[in-house]
Order: C-alpha cells, then structure tokens, then sequence
C-alpha cells in the first residue's frame, strides 16, 4: 500500500513510519518539507507519490498558544486537513485524520466516558480548531478516518510524561505540583501506531476514538511512570485551578473505544501496562535525554 505520513516528526508520526515502513510503501513528510496550510504543495504531494492512504499527524498542538494565535492553529488544524482531503477527493484516496479529546467540553462526570456519538462542544481555540478540521473533512471527503485521542506519549519529542522525569532527576528533593483534577488515559503513541496499521485492514469510515483503557489522572500517571522509571521524587497534588493556564483543559478527558471494539478490532491495552513497558523499552535513553536536558 501506497502511504503518506504528513508530520511524521512528531510522536505518532515517527512511530507509525517505523511501524507501516516494514510492509507498505511510506512517503514520510513534516512541516520543513511540505506545508499542508499551501494548496499547491498538497497538489504536489499527491501528484508525486499518488498516495493509496494519507495519515495526518501534522497539527498546531501548542494549547496555550492557540489562544493568542488562532489564525495560525486554524490553518493547520483546519485548512490544512481540509486541503487534504479535496486532494484524497480527486486522488480516490483515504484520509486518515487524527484528532483530539479537546473537542469536548470535559464537563461530564468523571469516569463516565465520551463516545464518538456525543456532541462536540469544545472551550479551546485549540479543541475549535481541531473540530473545524474534522468538520471540514466530513464535508469534503467519504473516505475518511477520524481518530480522537488524548494524553499522547511517546520516545520521540516532548511529553508529559518526560517533563515529570526531567523535573525528578533535575532535582529529587524539589516538590513537584500535578494536576489531580484533570482525569484521561495516558496512551501510548506506538500503541496508536498499531492501531493505525490494523484499521488500514479494514473499511471503516467516520470517527472512531483510540486511547489506553482505564483512566487516571495526570498526578496519578505521573507517580506511577516516575515508578516504572525507578527514580527518587517528591511529588504533591494540586488542582486545575492552583495551576492556571490560558486555554481551558477539559476535566474529563476519558475516551471510550466503542466503534473499535464493536469491529472488533481494539488493539488498545490498559494504560498502566503501556507505561510500564515503555519505562522498560525506554529508561536509559529517557534518563539520558532528562539528564541532557
């Protein structure tokens, strides 16, 4: 299969490249190389490669940012997915977009899930932005994927879970404040990536959601990654509103796989298991980077 990663630098793009590289034909692209907001690269794009299927893992994820540039995330969260897909349109290909938690509101009652049947009601520009982008795929294109997911890790970039271990091994004595009101899954960008590779097999249209089972929250994540990791910490918890931001996080981040187990095709696993295997996979090199850094 003829396959497209568009932002295949960040976590998920890295690790689906690694993952659908070893039996299908993958063009991996990120921002430097092709930018999805410009009509004419994604044209160039399509014409160059002919993709069967595009992944879209590019997106403005700078939450807090978003608030003060909304232009710039609603071209890459919405034009650009938008773009996309009136090329799959002309191309008779599959987009495969991914999306976010932040398009809900978090206001239901932890742990009651969201399905992917729910109302939208995002209070982000950046949970906007993304809603726009699968708004606009919808409208676009009849062969799309949507895939909503929340609390991404993973070994490459940035993520919560590796800024806990920066902090511990910065300074084991100095007490770390985490949110304890805030409740999701902490899931695994490799595990999605598997995810990913096993819907290709299938012809499932629309929006599913794809997250670890179980749920936490990110002071009780944090405690047990920093556990797996087997580093001395001194951690606290506090509440959304001791730890205030610009954008407003949703309270309740918990996702329910519900279209995936009723294809059954859900390959994801309890979160805790994730994480520790990829302390296990991982620790020295995470422990190198945290200490580098």
């Amino acid at each position: 299969m003829r396959i497209v990663i568009v932002g295949a630098n960040g976590q998920l793009g890295r690790d689906s490249l690694e993952i659908l590289g070893k039996e299908h034909t993958v063009w991996a692209s990120d921002a430097a190389e092709m930018d999805i907001t410009d009509q004419s690269q994604v044209q160039a794009l399509f014409q160059r490669h002919q993709p069967e299927v595009v992944i879209n893992c590019a997106a403005f994820t700078a939450v807090d940012a978003c608030e003060s540039n909304v232009e710039a995330g609603m071209a890459v969260n919405a034009r650009g997915p938008e773009l996309l897909a009136l090329s799959c349109r002309e191309h008779g290909s599959r987009l495969i977009q991914v999306s976010t938690d932040y398009v809900f509101d978090g206001s239901r009652p932890a742990p009651q899930p969201y399905l992917e049947g729910d109302s939208a009601s995002p209070t982000s520009m950046y949970g906007k932005s993304k809603l726009a982008g699968e708004e606009a795929v919808q409208a676009v294109l009849d062969n799309h994927l949507i895939i909503r997911t929340a609390w991404l890790y993973g070994i490459g970039n940035k993520n919560f879970l590796k800024t806990m271990l920066r902090l511990a091994v910065s300074d084991p004595n100095r007490t770390i404040k985490v949110v304890n009101d805030q409740h999701g899954s902490l899931t695994w960008s490799w595990r999605l990536a598997l995810q990913i590779e096993r819907l290709l097999a299938t012809d499932l249209t629309g929006i599913l959601h794809a997250t670890a089972e179980g749920h936490s929250t990110w002071y009780e994540g944090a405690r047990y990654f920093l556990d797996c990791m087997q580093v001395p910490y001194s951690m606290v918890p506090c509440t959304t509103a001791e730890y205030p931001t610009p954008a407003k996080r949703p309270a309740n981040s918990i996702l329910e796989n519900s279209r995936l187990k009723e294809a059954g095709c859900n390959l994801m696993i309890d979160w805790k298991k994730d994480v520790r295997l990829f302390a296990e996979r991982y620790r020295d090199e995470l422990l190198t980077e945290a200490k580098a850094s």
